[in-house]
């Protein structure tokens, strides 16, 4: 799974910033993005939202 941490930007609602989330993925495991480079990601408190995927950092840990 692809975990990424949300940076978000000033209109970015402040209880997203900084948050761990998902991507969501399509039945052949691709990514959800839109034609501007939006994101379709699940944050570890079950919202879904698109974001700006510019403003995604990858977590670097082992699985």
């Amino acid at each position: 799974m692809k975990r990424y941490t949300y940076l978000g930007d000033r209109m970015t609602d402040p209880a997203l910033k900084g948050q761990a989330c998902a991507a969501v993925l399509r039945e052949d495991g691709k990514c959800i993005r839109g034609r501007n480079g939006s994101m379709l990601v699940r944050f570890d408190s079950g919202r879904e939202a698109i974001v700006i995927g510019r403003l995604l950092r990858k977590l670097n840990h082992p699985d």
